[in-house]
């Protein structure tokens, strides 16, 4: 008799469960939220048809710049004497944050892209074929040019070829990159940073070339974690 009564007994405990199992709802699937600390979305600095967001500089060294055109979805800086340049008029982040763009040397046979930038209340200015078409590296770095500080290198650069640059400014770094290679890496701490008088009016963010034509497109920001 027992025996009946404990099968009876655990026979109602499994439809009470079954049962209750059948009416529960499927679970719904949680969206993850996106990490605080996940990068943002680049930006395009330049549409490809306008100077839209962009100023030629015309003051000083810039005063007998060449022509700055867009044609073909490219920004075309010619030849200037000595230099010719632009200057972004957008709002600019002083601290994480990433800049890329492809550039490359029409003419000539110096820098093809000096990329001025800002590192907190400072500015620096990336380099890329100085001192005769090869030289990169970040100026000023304790008031040292790119030729003669620590983030002096070289890089063959061919005319008419397109070169992919990245530079990403954090706390504590400032990185460089030409395409796929790492050209600068510097501790920020215990530094100072200028740039020569030449590029002060590229500041906040500015592109200049000296004694050379060069072309831009693809110019982006992203904003770092």
């Amino acid at each position: 008799m027992k025996f009946a009564i404990q099968c009876i007994t655990c026979s109602l405990i499994l439809l009470v469960t079954f049962a209750a199992l059948a009416e529960e709802k499927p679970a719904v699937p949680v969206k993850k939220e996106a990490s605080k600390k996940e990068s943002a979305k680049p930006v395009s600095l330049f549409d490809g048809k306008t100077l839209k967001q962009w100023k030629v500089l015309q003051k000083d060294v810039f005063e007998d710049h060449g022509k700055v055109e867009v044609k073909n979805g490219e920004l075309h800086l010619t030849k200037g004497d000595p230099t010719t340049g632009i200057v972004f008029t957008g709002k600019m982040p002083k601290m994480n944050y990433e800049i890329a763009l492809e550039a490359k040397r029409v003419e000539g046979g110096d820098f093809f892209c000096g990329l001025t930038f800002p590192i907190n209340d400072s500015h620096c200015t990336l380099i890329l074929g100085g001192w005769g078409g090869g030289v990169t590296g970040i100026s000023n770095v304790d008031n040292y040019a790119a030729i003669e500080n620590e983030t002096t290198s070289f890089t063959e650069f061919e005319n008419n070829q397109w070169y992919k640059i990245k530079v990403q400014v954090t706390k504590t770094h400032i990185k460089a990159w030409v395409d796929k290679e790492n050209i600068v890496d510097l501790e920020i701490e215990d530094h100072k940073f200028g740039v020569w008088w030449e590029q002060e009016h590229a500041r906040p963010l500015g592109v200049a070339n000296w004694h050379t034509g060069s072309a831009l497109r693809k110019i982006t920001l992203k904003k770092l974690p």
